[in-house]
């Protein structure tokens, strides 16, 4: 129950806080998309990894970093289909009609299409159900998005 509390100050709090209360349809953590990490490495390789301040592209009005010219190349050739959906917030609170910042290490890709959860709890809460949860998120996303 703590824990729960605590997760739900943390949302509020980053609900309140003066980057969330600008239109912003990517999460972002100090300009960058995904913390940091490299949405491309989540396809290629099937995990969370840490980009490089040397692969860097503006897009979205968020810094997104590659761990390779390749993979900067690839997220350039086709943004959309490496970029996270639900502007990369959390997949499970969208869902639940919010938005929420993420873990990258608390991932999914389903059917081609990559999700973000706030942590490893609330992930394996969104897995539980994942179909409906994403049915939810797409139709809260267009109110929500910014």
């Amino acid at each position: 129950m703590r824990q729960r509390r605590a997760f739900l100050a943390a949302v509020v709090a980053f609900a309140l806080s003066p980057g969330a209360m600008m239109a912003q349809e990517i999460f972002t953590d100090q300009g960058m998309a995904l913390r940091g990490y490299d949405a491309v490495a989540y396809f290629t390789v099937g995990e969370a990894r840490a980009g490089s301040e040397d692969w860097t592209v503006d897009w979205g009005g968020a810094e997104w970093r590659f761990v390779s010219e390749a993979n900067r190349d690839a997220f350039l050739a086709a943004p959309e289909d490496y970029a996270p959906q639900y502007g990369g917030f959390c997949a499970w609170a969208m869902s639940q009609g919010y938005r929420a910042p993420i873990n990258p290490h608390a991932w999914t890709v389903v059917e081609g299409r990559l999700y973000l959860n706030a942590s490893t709890r609330v992930h394996r809460r969104w897995t539980r159900d994942m179909e409906a949860h994403i049915e939810r998120a797409d139709a809260n996303w267009p109110e929500l998005r910014d």
